[in-house]
This record gives structure tokens, sequence and C-alpha cells, in this order.
């Protein structure tokens, strides 16, 4: 094989995904979603400048059903984003480094990730 058609870098083709690669790239993911919910909490901020007609209509959409279906993503996402970046901040100061210690970590975010954004949504009346 000559070297023009071999890949630029060892990619997709040669690594299989890791609980730590899988996690990263949903770090991520996670983060670039996040900015988008900002733009929704601006949103509701104006919504209370403007005048409690516009505020109501707002609660209005926000509680309606099919908007109550992607709160569990969204409350995921940011419980997920907010716990793993701990245990890359962790990281950063040389704790849970080991490939077992950050196997068992990233699976226990997953799960604490979960309960928290269950318990979330209990909190504000979502889920009863």
């Amino acid at each position: 094989m000559s070297k023009q058609d071999l890949p630029l870098s060892p990619h997709l083709q040669i690594y299989k995904p890791q609980i730590t690669s899988v996690l990263s790239i949903m770090h991520r993911i996670t983060g670039f979603s996040l900015a988008f919910i900002v733009i929704l909490f601006i949103l509701g901020l104006l919504t209370v400048a403007v005048g409690e007609r516009y505020y109501n209509t707002f609660i209005f959409y926000l509680t309606s059903y099919p908007v109550k279906l992607i709160f569990f993503p969204v409350v995921y996402g940011f419980s997920y984003h907010m716990l793993n970046g701990i245990r890359h901040i962790l990281w950063d100061f040389g704790l849970l480094i080991s490939n077992r210690q950050a196997t068992i970590s990233g699976i226990f975010i997953i799960a604490l990730s979960i309960l928290v954004s269950i318990y979330i949504l209990y909190f504000l009346g979502i889920i009863l």
C-alpha cells in the first residue's frame, strides 16, 4: 500500500470504542447542547421583562406534555456534564487515572447522572 492510500491518522477503523472515549465524546456533545438551553433560559427571562401575558404563554408551552418529554434528556445532559466535569477536574489533579478507576468512575457517573436527573425532575414536579 502506498503512503497516499494510508489514512491520515488511525481513527475509527482501528480503535474500538471504550467507556472513556464514549464518555468524552458525550461530554462534548452535552456541553454543546447545553448552549442551546441557555437560549431558552434567556427567552424565559425576556418574557418576564416584557410582561405577564408573555410569561404565562411561555409557561404554558414549557409545561406542555411534548416539552416535558424532552426535559429528561435536557436535565440528564446537564447533570451528566456537571458530574463528568468534576471527574475531569479530578483527572487534572492526577486522581482516578488508571484504566480500572476511569472505567469504574465512568459507570458511576452514568448511574449518578440518572439518579440526579430523576431527583431534579421529581423536585420540579415533572415526574411524580
